[in-house]
């Protein structure tokens, strides 16, 4: 359980990793709202331009029942700041936070492949100071989607339901995302043996926990309900978190090879991605267990507009 709790508790923090890069600065134009208009199609988006402060500003309708669009529902407004989504009185620390969209590889990259540069980057990234004051990952968009503001809010909205046989908790507007992602599973069981084995040798699957990160006021996504850690009975030694391998191979953990990686197969990551769910095994500071659901990038990174 410390484990995992450990795994859920850094888990916000992974979020942000690929928004260090300065290339993603072309990733912040408001044009790229579009990608959370169709990753959320019961929500309301209004964009208007402020010339006082010179931003963006984007009013979001949340509907009171999941997918009732036209139905009551409350609304927020937000300022872009390139691609934060902040309320306006964090606009002036907009610095402090990374854009929700950044790229999420559709390939597992090597880690044999990363330049000595790269390492070096992510070797600072994993240190403890770098964790607690880099840039972190703006949670009031979701905090509005999924009415998690406080836990007793977020809580009338938890849900429990089994995952692949085994018992989770999640927050209701992921439950038929999450239950077409299992059907795919079950279906690809049934004739590829390598899926077999997968579901067979699960132990867990960990959803919602409240959690606020320790030294920060940000949240795990765990504690919104809409993440999942999908655990192993036999991990056969190979490594599963990032953090796990850090204390075995405190310099080289981010190039432990692929091969010595527990990893689902890659149709089940797939039916996960094809349902919005992004996978932490594509980070570099990498949770293998992990599933997160974030049909925006999904959106953003397979389905480029044209």
């Amino acid at each position: 359980m410390k484990k995992i709790l450990l795994s859920i508790v850094l888990g916000v923090l992974i979020f942000p990793l690929a928004a260090q890069n300065s290339k993603l600065r072309s990733f912040s134009g408001i044009g790229n709202l579009v990608y959370f208009e169709r990753a959320y199609p019961d929500l309301t988006f209004t964009r208007h331009y402020e010339i006082k402060s010179a931003e963006w500003t984007v009013t979001v309708k949340v509907p009171d029942s999941a997918g009732d669009k036209d139905g009551p529902g409350k609304t927020y407004k937000f300022y872009w700041a390139n691609g934060s989504m902040l309320p306006a009185e964090e606009l002036a620390n907009k610095k402090q936070y990374s854009s929700l969209l950044y790229e999420y590889a559709k390939e597992l990259k090597d880690p044999q492949d990363f330049t000595e540069e790269e390492r070096e980057r992510i070797k600072e990234y994993g240190s403890k100071e770098s964790r607690k004051n880099g840039a972190g990952t703006p949670m009031f968009f979701f905090d509005a989607v999924y009415d998690s503001t406080t836990r007793g809010s977020l809580e009338k909205h938890i849900t429990k339901t089994t995952f692949l046989g085994k018992r989770t908790n999640i927050h209701e507007r992921i439950k038929e995302p999450l239950s077409r992602v299992e059907a795919k599973i079950v279906e690809l069981g049934k004739t590829d043996s390598e899926v077999k084995a997968f579901i067979d040798s699960l132990k867990s699957s960990d959803g919602y926990l409240w959690r606020i990160i320790d030294g920060t006021n940000r949240k795990s996504f765990h504690s919104l309900g809409i993440a999942i850690d999908i655990l192993p009975k036999i991990q056969r030694g190979k490594q599963i978190f990032w953090s796990w391998a850090k204390d075995i191979y405190p310099e080289t953990w981010m190039l432990v090879p692929l091969k010595d990686r527990w990893i689902p197969p890659k149709s089940v990551i797939s039916a996960f991605e094809e349902e919005g769910f992004i996978w932490g095994g594509k980070w570099t500071i990498y949770d293998n267990m992990h599933f997160e659901y974030h049909p925006e990038l999904i959106e953003f990174n397979f389905n480029k507009k044209g």
